[in-house]
């Protein structure tokens, strides 16, 4: 039997793309490379995005195709290539390349505003100037859109190097992206966590974030599959970990300053925020009100030897910026000089971080 590329042609024009009704040859998807050396026949098909999940299938069937319409005894298996218009994401160790310092802001229980110490720190960090992005990693309970008075926002796709990248949506100076961007903010997000983990790896991998000098990652409270995500796709700089100084708050903090300092992630802990310190009227400024108790969290840095950044006051004005979409952190208030406080303790203990320890290294998953 004689082969030639016409035949080749006619088998692919008969393989439909999945969900398009149109064929390979059609889609400009055969690339213009096939080789016949006797029965052995080879060529490469050309996907739009590196992973495409159609890519194992698609080249199932014009194997098949071509054993089926020219011939059984055609050479065929193994020997289709797969090409892509675009680039491929980078690998994990290049990812974020003009990103500085990535800093994981956790709690090892939630109510204790983490969220709202993360934004606003972020808020403060680019208030001294710093190039500032935010990732909301808290998939099931994404608060950060609210809090920027960006959850209308929609972002969009850009072309960068070859790759067609998210934009993050901003707003006072930082660059946000968050998963609450992507489903209606009125359904609870009920997803597995090898899908909520993928899809924080796009929001990392596949965004734009150009230069930073400060990436914040709010993780989900207590420890899961998302905080393992973070330290396997991500060489994170120091954590930060927040608290109320209530007791049960402050042992489910001493449970996350464990899990990022353990042998297996081994992480630095920059510093223990307290959130909530103490309550002060507005009417009475300079009283203040311990509800949650006091110094707890003085306490537990004072016995687990990570320092304190920061002790952050609770006042009404912060739940009324915050459900407005305006951090405190952009204010003259105690509250709003905290912030700023706190967020030149994080400058300083990144910096001395990074003078007198080696790099963090991602954690290597064996299998």
């Amino acid at each position: 039997m004689t082969l030639y590329p016409k035949l080749i042609m006619d088998a692919l024009a008969k393989v439909r793309y999945p969900g398009t009704g149109k064929d390979l040859v059609t889609m400009g998807m055969v690339e213009d490379n096939i080789r016949i050396d006797g029965n052995k026949v080879s060529f490469s098909l050309l996907f739009e995005k590196p992973n495409d999940p159609f890519i194992k299938s698609v080249v199932k069937a014009a194997e098949t195709a071509i054993l089926t319409y020219v011939g059984e005894e055609v050479d065929i298996k193994g020997n289709i290539t797969v090409d892509a218009k675009q680039a491929a994401r980078p690998e994990p160790d290049k990812l974020l390349p003009e990103v500085k310092n990535i800093i994981a802001v956790s709690s090892g229980k939630g109510g204790v505003g983490k969220s709202t110490v993360a934004a606003n720190l972020a808020v403060a960090l680019a208030l001294q100037g710093h190039k500032v992005g935010l990732l909301d990693a808290d998939i099931f309970g994404p608060s950060q859109p609210k809090m920027f008075n960006v959850e209308e926002a929609r972002p969009y796709m850009v072309e960068v190097g070859g790759r067609e990248l998210i934009e993050p949506a901003a707003n006072y100076g930082v660059k946000l992206l968050s998963i609450g961007f992507f489903v209606n903010k009125e359904d609870a997000v009920l997803w597995r966590g090898a899908m909520a983990s993928n899809a924080l790896k796009q929001l990392i991998g596949d965004a734009n974030w150009g230069d930073l000098d400060y990436f914040l990652i709010d993780l989900p409270p207590g420890t899961s599959d998302i905080h393992l995500t973070m330290v396997q796709t991500l060489a994170i700089t120091g954590a930060i970990v927040v608290s109320t100084p209530q007791e049960v708050a402050l042992a489910d903090a001493r449970k996350g300053i464990s899990m990022f300092t353990g042998e297996k992630i081994n992480v630095p802990v920059l510093g223990l925020v307290e959130n909530m310190s103490w309550f002060t009227p507005a009417e009475l400024p300079e009283n203040k009100y311990y509800l949650f108790g006091k110094d707890g969290g003085k306490r537990l840095a004072q016995e687990t030897g990570v320092p304190l950044l920061g002790q952050i006051p609770i006042v009404q004005s912060i739940c009324e910026s915050g459900d407005a979409g305006h951090p405190v952190a952009l204010d003259d208030t105690i509250t709003g000089l905290a912030f700023k406080q706190l967020a030149e303790a994080v400058v300083k203990a990144t910096e001395e971080r990074n003078a007198t320890k080696p790099s963090t290294q991602r954690v290597e998953v064996h299998k």
